[in-house]
């Protein structure tokens, strides 16, 4: 009888473990899955703000259409991927970034653009959403981590198996031109 006892309880404590492991690891999808969306999120209002920069550039810079079409073509590629996998629309967004520095550098060649009102305000818009970009990254990547490891260490691994759970994939820069700080030149246009 005692024996009985012990082996219903030892079966007792197992379960409860397995479905506290199963339940952190559903926890843990879902605030991946949270973390994504609020990088998803900082994306849109990139994507929102960058026409009206375009826009407000446009008058100023006619010379410079590659680069306008350039981030335009970028905004596009990177919203029509809204359901992609992570890999792919982390390729895009650094592809778009890296639009947006050259945008910026140039403008940095028209003094009457840099005094302009709306060109300094999206400006800050862009750059603060740019950070907020970063710290949605860094959370999400955090995110990953922590459930990859819950998916892949001992003895949540064996739940994670059973219960269908898959290594969540980070958020990469794998465009090499966004690793590389963006050239700014003062020269004014027609003097190199």
């Amino acid at each position: 009888m005692l024996i009985a006892i012990v082996l219903i309880t030892i079966v007792v404590i197992l379960i409860f473990v397995g479905v506290g492991i199963y339940n952190g690891l559903v926890g843990a999808r879902n605030q991946t899955k949270n973390a994504w969306a609020q990088i998803d999120v900082q994306l849109k209002r990139r994507h929102d703000l960058i026409p009206n920069l375009v826009e407000t550039v446009k008058g100023y810079m006619e010379h410079e259409r590659g680069t306008l079409e350039a981030v335009t073509q970028a905004r596009n590629l990177a919203q029509s991927l809204a359901n992609a996998p992570v890999a792919d629309r982390a390729k895009a967004e650094g592809e778009l970034g890296v639009a947006l520095s050259r945008l910026l550098a140039v403008a940095e060649n028209y003094p009457t653009l840099k005094a302009n009102e709306n060109f300094l305000a999206l400006q800050e818009e862009l750059a603060s959403t740019e950070n907020k970009i970063g710290f949605s990254r860094q959370f999400y990547n955090d995110c990953v981590l922590k459930y990859n490891n819950m998916t892949q260490m001992f003895p949540s691994n064996i739940i994670a198996s059973m219960g269908g759970f898959h290594a969540g994939e980070f958020f990469e820069v794998k465009v090499e031109a966004e690793r590389e700080a963006p050239k700014v030149s003062f020269a004014k246009p027609g003097n190199k």
